[in-house]
């Protein structure tokens, strides 16, 4: 199944506190191309997690507009057509590692393919705990199972927040090897937030790096051999 294109047209956030308001994202145009995949990088608490949210319609702008390949996103997301890892795996508790996969294909609409489901439970190094519920798994287990519970639906268009935050190195590192390929050979569009710059160069077509809060555009730089200083350098000026 192809990716989808996504734009943010003129998209803004404000989040009302009190009698105050904070502006969490400025006004951001940003096309993202269908099948490309985006890293998002900027300070911690800069709005990188609320554009995600807004594109995958958990928040809805407070100005702009969002479009996944031409439709609003809460109608792709009722089709099946998103799917998105969080910070928290958010596993259902009283569900197994192999069910919660499952779910995720169940949510999205799509056949629930018992291959598929055992060849991501290997690729995120879970086999052997197919029976086991969450509170039985480390942090980093849970985590896997959340992946794998994206990546079961097929979806057209992957967001990841941190998904590797709360795995360990060598797991991260094997993940970041094993995992792109899958949503790259399908074509699917994929958005990735991330504080890790190795992360962002070695799992995307191009970064966004964003400025401190309210997130602007600080620079828009594609994936090369010198990419990791260009982010650097931009981050430098973000902050």
């Amino acid at each position: 199944m192809a990716g989808r294109k996504v734009q943010c047209i003129g998209v803004a956030k404000t989040f009302e506190t009190g009698d105050a308001q904070v502006a969490a994202v400025a006004p951001v145009d940003l096309t993202f191309k269908a099948g490309e995949t985006t890293a998002l990088v900027g300070p911690s608490g800069c709005g990188k997690s609320t554009l995600l949210r807004m594109i995958a319609g958990l928040e809805a702008p407070s100005a702009g507009r969002i479009l996944i390949g031409g439709e609003p996103p809460h109608h792709v997301a009722r089709s099946g057509g998103l799917s998105m890892a969080f910070q928290d795996a958010s596993l259902l508790p009283w569900r197994t590692v192999h069910s919660n996969i499952a779910l995720g294909a169940k949510l999205a609409r799509r056949p629930v393919k018992e291959d598929a489901i055992h060849q991501l439970i290997k690729l995120v190094g879970l086999e052997g705990f197919e029976a086991q519920r969450p509170a039985a798994l480390s942090g980093g287990m849970r985590q896997r199972t959340a992946i794998a519970r994206c990546l079961i639906s097929e979806p057209e268009l992957l967001l990841l927040d941190e998904p590797f935050a709360a795995v360990d190195a060598l797991t991260r590192a094997r993940l970041n090897a094993d995992l792109p390929p899958l949503w790259r050979e399908r074509g699917t569009t994929a958005l990735l937030v991330t504080h890790s710059i190795d992360e962002a160069v070695a799992l995307s077509d191009r970064i966004i790096v964003l400025s401190d809060r309210p997130a602007r555009v600080v620079a828009d730089i594609p994936t090369s051999d010198d990419a990791h200083l260009a982010v650097t350098e931009a981050l430098r000026g973000a902050l």
